[in-house]
């Protein structure tokens, strides 16, 4: 069977009202910063595919847990040169596992989105009553640690089922990451749901990790990236650059000073305006009524 999808219509970019960020920028610039928890005994994103099935895989387990031990101290202290809050993607596991990530998030005010309870169990396969009452705890778990409610959600692996957009909704949830189809905001058939813009090509993993390439690579398509986004935004129809970040990849000693180049050039931007995932929406919804 083939089924079409009925959570969006089909609008192209070129037909649509103008969007316009404050101050007048061109381009909205948020950091969706993966802030997880893995399984030494499930499978996970691996560097090496050929110890995934031994348990313990201590291979590729102690890669990720390079993330919350080292990696994301790495990454607060350049977000906080550049003076960049994050959208923490947050696995509901972290709260009680990482605690000292949640402190330094809340001092510094990052936006919280829920990011599924770890990234060894994705959001596949479940009947809709289960699958509710896990999104339930999920978000319950977050506020409890973070003190603020999720108003945005990604999937672990980008994963939904049929219902999730719907059940998000009715937690009260006002946007999802899931759907990296456009390069702006934009409303679903699901009540009260936005889509945000979120990028599989411009996610560490995918550039390091996936494609192999470099550091001087990764700036180079940063800098291409907000570069022509800023073009594209010259009538009028401002644009969203989300930059994917994992503390096991770009929290990397060799990989640090490359984010580093990288931050320095978008903050600069003339045109960018920096902000949370959060913030966009807020505008977003607010110049769209």
């Amino acid at each position: 069977m083939s089924t079409d999808l009925d959570l969006f219509d089909y609008r192209p970019i070129t037909e649509r009202e103008p969007l316009i960020w404050p101050g007048g920028k061109r381009v909205a610039f948020y950091i969706g910063l993966n802030i997880e928890h893995f399984y030494v005994d499930l499978p996970g994103t691996a560097t090496y595919e050929g110890t995934t099935a031994l348990t313990p895989d201590s291979l590729n387990y102690g890669w990720r847990d390079y993330g919350p031990r080292v990696g994301v101290w790495r990454q607060i202290k350049l977000l906080d040169k550049h003076g960049v809050k994050a959208s923490a993607l947050l696995n509901s596991d972290v709260v009680d596992r990482y605690p000292q990530i949640i402190a330094a998030g809340r001092e510094r005010g990052w936006a919280w989105l829920g990011h599924g309870a770890s990234n060894s169990h994705l959001f596949t396969g479940l009947e809709r009553a289960d699958e509710e009452g896990k999104l339930r705890d999920v978000l319950a778990t977050i506020e409890r640690g973070t003190g603020v409610k999720p108003r945005g959600w990604m999937g672990p692996g980008l994963i939904e089922t049929f219902h999730t957009p719907e059940l998000l909704a009715e937690q009260g949830v006002e946007y999802v990451l899931d759907w990296t189809n456009d390069d702006q905001p934009y409303r679903t058939n699901v009540p009260g749901l936005l889509s945000l813009p979120y990028s599989v090509e411009l996610n560490d993993i995918g550039v390091f990790v996936s494609k192999g390439l470099t550091g001087p690579d990764f700036v180079r398509m940063v800098k291409d990236q907000v570069d022509q986004l800023h073009e594209d935004a010259a009538d009028g129809s401002g644009r969203v650059f989300a930059l994917a970040l994992h503390p096991f990849v770009t929290g990397q000693a060799f990989r640090a000073p490359y984010l580093d180049q990288a931050l320095d050039y978008v903050v600069n931007h003339p045109g960018v305006w920096t902000a949370t995932s959060d913030e966009i929406v807020d505008h977003y919804l607010s110049v769209t009524g």
